[in-house]
Order: C-alpha cells, then sequence, then structure tokens
C-alpha cells in the first residue's frame, strides 16, 4: 500500500480545498503527520463535511497507517 496510489485518490479536490488552510490532503508529508486525526475526523463523520465514507475507504486509510504510512 503506498500513498499516491492508494491514499491520496481517496482525497477529492473539493476535500483538499476545504482543508488547504491546515494541511495538504494530496501531500504525503502532511497526511502522514496528520494520519490519526485525519482518521479520527473521517469516522466521526467531521471531515468531509459533504459526505461520509464508506467502510472499505476508512479500513484503507486505517491500514496505510498501520503499516507506519508508506511513501
Amino acid at each position: 500500500m503506498r500513498f499516491a496510489a492508494d491514499i491520496q485518490p481517496l482525497f477529492r479536490e473539493e476535500d483538499r480545498d476545504a482543508m488547504d488552510f491546515v494541511f495538504d490532503l494530496w501531500s504525503y508529508d502532511d497526511v502522514k503527520s496528520n494520519a490519526e486525526l485525519i482518521l479520527e475526523r473521517i469516522e466521526d463523520g467531521t471531515m468531509p463535511c459533504d459526505v461520509t465514507w464508506d467502510d472499505a475507504s476508512i479500513q484503507t486509510l486505517r491500514d496505510w497507517i498501520d503499516a507506519g504510512c508508506p511513501a
């Protein structure tokens, strides 16, 4: 599992634009640095604010974090 192939595509351009005041969701370094917070916000439904992620997408992000956030 890799960021560019598996994680970045989970974030839409609208998500990136909405969060750019805090971090860049298309930046490996930014997502890695904030991975736990991002996962928490996605799981509690506060991010993204207009759709809910499906269980498979959440699990993909969780697995990537558990694997040490490989580039």
